[in-house]
Order: structure tokens, then C-alpha cells, then sequence
């Protein structure tokens, strides 16, 4: 059996990438999944079969969590879980951009424990561990220090800029974004953004391991009701997520 679970996310995320490469900006067979689940590719279900062999292999006591995978109740009761995202940023990734994600967590008793994000097209593997540093490949990362919510750079969508999600105003900051939750997550991480927000539910394999690499990095990370995160529930999806630094978030929460 590999070491740490750390360990083996790690290096199934690099292995993981390599697939995704083989496919990326060459054409691969797109599927529509239907309602409001977007695309697939055959990228994404080549990297989920491999990372479910592997990964059960070396754990067959875990349960299994991922969007590609149809679920099934009996990952409620694994002491521990793999909670993964083959391909995160599918529209990216079909677009031909660099910004999609490998992620891939493992969660006991419904907190992450262990979360590796690989970014092929980037060449960035960001990992933490519960009790560890944030790391980026091999280097230690670390949320911004940012205290004023006016001016401040969060990543977010458009639509979580209404004013309808605001009662307390619209704050005045910048808008920035990437089709990755998990990549949004690790940039929040490395303090390239003063944080993420999402007010719309999520699922947890966009988020689970970047959520643990944030908070590592040392940012609050709950979801819209100012809640710590839950993982491996039965619906499999959070109230949203905001993560950025303690003081930033609560004067987000001051304004919702």
C-alpha cells in the first residue's frame, strides 16, 4: 500500500494530467450531458477510469465520489472518501484554454483530510494536507492579508455580483474569473486573488481539495451562510462557497 494519502493524490493528480494532455487541444469527442451539467469529454472519462483503478487499488476500504462516476449511497457510510473532479473547467478545457483542473480530496467524517489540484496546461500541482502547509509545487503558498473589501480583486461570476445577493450593497471591488472552482480556489491560495465567491450550491468534487489547499494557505473557507464546509453529504453539494482571508471575510458576510 502507497504511503500517505497526501502521497497518492499527488502523484495520481500528475498521472492524471498526462491523460488530460493527451487530449487537450486535439479535438476530443464532446458529449452534452443534458439540464444544467454541461459538457464531457472523452478525456474526462479516460482520467476518471484511470484514477478510479488506481486510487481503489490502493484504498478498496474508501468510498467513491466523482462527477463523472453515477453515485451511490454507499459511500455515506466509508470511514473515508475519494471526492474527485477528472476534469475540472471542461469549457476550457474543450475551448483549447489552460485552465482546467485535476482535482481529487479524500474526506473522513465530512472534513477534507487531504486535497491534491493539478494543472496540466500549467504545469502547477498545489497540495495540502490537514495540520500541513499550503504547497505549489513543492512551495509554500499563502492567502493575501488584504483588510479592505472596497478595491479588493475577488473571482466570481457576474451573476454573483447582483444586487438581489447584497443587502448590506454592493461592495466596489474588481471582478475577475476562471471557469475552474478549483483552480479559483488555489489562486485564493496563493494569494494571486484576495479571494472567491460563489452564492450558487456547488458541487463538492469542484471544491472539495482546493477548499483544504485555501484553508492551509491559511484563508476562512464556509459557504454562504458563513458555515464551515461539509463534505460526502447525501445530495453531494454545499451552499455556496466564499474563501479569502479572516478579515475579508467577515466583511463579506457584514454585506450579505
Amino acid at each position: 500500500m502507497p504511503g500517505s494519502d497526501l502521497s497518492l493524490l499527488a502523484e495520481a493528480a500528475r498521472a492524471a494530467g498526462d491523460i488530460a494532455m493527451r487530449f487537450w487541444r486535439r479535438s476530443p469527442q464532446v458529449w452534452d450531458k443534458g439540464g444544467d451539467h454541461g459538457p464531457v469529454t472523452e478525456a474526462d472519462l479516460a482520467v476518471n477510469d484511470m484514477l478510479r483503478q488506481r486510487l481503489l487499488s490502493a484504498r478498496p476500504d474508501y468510498g467513491w465520489l466523482s462527477e463523472e462516476t453515477p453515485d451511490s449511497g454507499g459511500r455515506l457510510s466509508a470511514r473515508r472518501i475519494f471526492i474527485l473532479d477528472p476534469i475540472d473547467g471542461t469549457r476550457a478545457f474543450v475551448a483549447g484554454e489552460d485552465n482546467f483542473a485535476v482535482s481529487i480530496a479524500v474526506a473522513e467524517a465530512g472534513r477534507v483530510i487531504a486535497g491534491a489540484v493539478m494543472m496540466p496546461a500549467k504545469d502547477r500541482l498545489y497540495t495540502a494536507e490537514v495540520g500541513g502547509h499550503a504547497l505549489c509545487n513543492g512551495a509554500t503558498i499563502k492567502a493575501g492579508t488584504r483588510t479592505d473589501l472596497v478595491g479588493s480583486n475577488l473571482l466570481a461570476t457576474k451573476a454573483n455580483m447582483e444586487p438581489a445577493h447584497w443587502p448590506g450593497g454592493v461592495p466596489e471591488l474588481r471582478r475577475s474569473f476562471r471557469t475552474s472552482l478549483a483552480y479559483r480556489l488555489c489562486l485564493s491560495a496563493e494569494g494571486r486573488y484576495d479571494g472567491m465567491i460563489t452564492f450558487r450550491d456547488t458541487w463538492e468534487w469542484d471544491i472539495a481539495a482546493g477548499s483544504l489547499i485555501c484553508e492551509c494557505a491559511g484563508a476562512r473557507v464556509t459557504d454562504r451562510s458563513g458555515t464551515a464546509l461539509r463534505f460526502n453529504s447525501p445530495e453531494a453539494m454545499t451552499k455556496g462557497v466564499i474563501a479569502t482571508n479572516p478579515a475579508l471575510h467577515r466583511a463579506i458576510m457584514a454585506r450579505l
